[in-house]
């Protein structure tokens, strides 16, 4: 418990703050889940993946209490799934649940650039560029492990800056349950350079000032994504990848 304190004190960016203090505002079991969530982000478990309890607790330094809430939360927002009899899982949705999800999360990250492209400020441009930058030097190691968190906060930069936060938060809802396939489409083959080009592309609409092509490129920017995931999930399981698995440039 003793780490998860220290680090979310940290998170809090209020110097002098001690995890005592901040842990008023907030649940021990909701500490634990942003903590798992943050594993499954940084690629700990692979898709069908039983999730052991007793191990989590000990990597928390908390009892099993918390952390068989804070499974349950996580099952609830679709990142884990419950099987009778067999215990939790990370969720592997099918191909159809994935499409359906991604073409929503589509239009909901085009809208989010949308928004965004009326009223960018020259700050943020410059700060989302700053994204990019940090993205490119990770891009040149080849490390899935450290692209996809910063992947992550420039996705959540856009919704933080649109300025419409219904809008936002229907789109963490449905990042939110494919963060391992996201995860593991960025896995295939020059995946993190057309990813973050592709988030230029974004990035300059969004300085242009020009709405609709803020939301093509936002919303190509998913269904590539899609795409990558397809055609990873199809090399793992050893299988043909046809036109729909293909990975486009945008």
């Amino acid at each position: 418990m003793a780490r998860i304190i220290a680090q979310d004190a940290e998170d809090t960016g209020q110097p002098g703050m001690s995890g005592i203090r901040f842990l008023k505002g907030t649940s021990l079991s909701e500490l634990v889940r942003k903590e798992i969530e943050a594993m499954i982000i940084a690629g700990h478990f692979a898709p069908n993946e039983r999730i052991n309890e007793l191990s989590l607790a000990t990597q928390c330094g908390v009892s099993r209490a918390p952390v068989r809430e804070a499974c349950r939360a996580l099952a609830a927002i679709g990142l884990l799934e419950y099987i009778p009899n067999r215990g939790l899982f990370v969720r592997q949705m099918d191909e159809a649940e994935l499409r359906e999800v991604d073409i929503a999360r589509g239009f909901a990250f085009g809208a989010v650039a949308w928004s965004l492209a009326e009223n960018a400020s020259a700050m943020q441009v410059h700060e989302l560029r700053g994204h990019i930058l940090r993205m490119e030097e990770v891009v040149r190691s080849g490390s899935v492990g450290a692209y996809y968190p910063l992947n992550v906060s420039f996705h959540q930069a856009l919704c933080d800056m649109c300025g419409n936060r219904r809008l936002a938060a229907t789109y963490q809802g449905f990042a939110r349950e494919l963060h391992v396939q996201r995860f593991r489409g960025l896995s295939a083959p020059a995946s993190l350079e057309l990813s973050n080009r592709e988030h230029g592309e974004i990035v300059e609409a969004i300085a242009e000032s020009n709405p609709q092509a803020a939301f093509d490129a936002a919303r190509g920017h998913v269904m590539n994504g899609y795409a990558r995931i397809l055609e990873q999930r199809r090399l793992l399981e050893g299988a043909p990848t046809g036109k729909a698995g293909t990975p486009r440039t945008g």
